[in-house]
């Protein structure tokens, strides 16, 4: 439980950063995902969960975990 709040910390503080040192860009982008068709959208959906996935099990497998 101890690494799943501090997971969800660590997210929550990369988010923030970004909202809190350039929001024109996360606006910027927001608009072109806009215009992106839903397959694609998808798509970056589960390349981002699949990289995530890579990430927590490399970090797990150096001893991180």
């Amino acid at each position: 439980m101890t690494m799943i709040l501090m997971a969800f910390g660590l997210v929550l503080i990369v988010e923030g950063l970004v909202y809190a040192l350039a929001p024109s860009l996360v606006e910027r982008m927001l608009e072109m995902l806009r215009t992106l068709p839903d397959a694609a959208r998808r798509q970056v959906g589960i390349l981002s969960m699949v990289l995530g996935l890579i990430l927590v099990w490399s970090a797990y497998q150096l001893g991180f975990g």
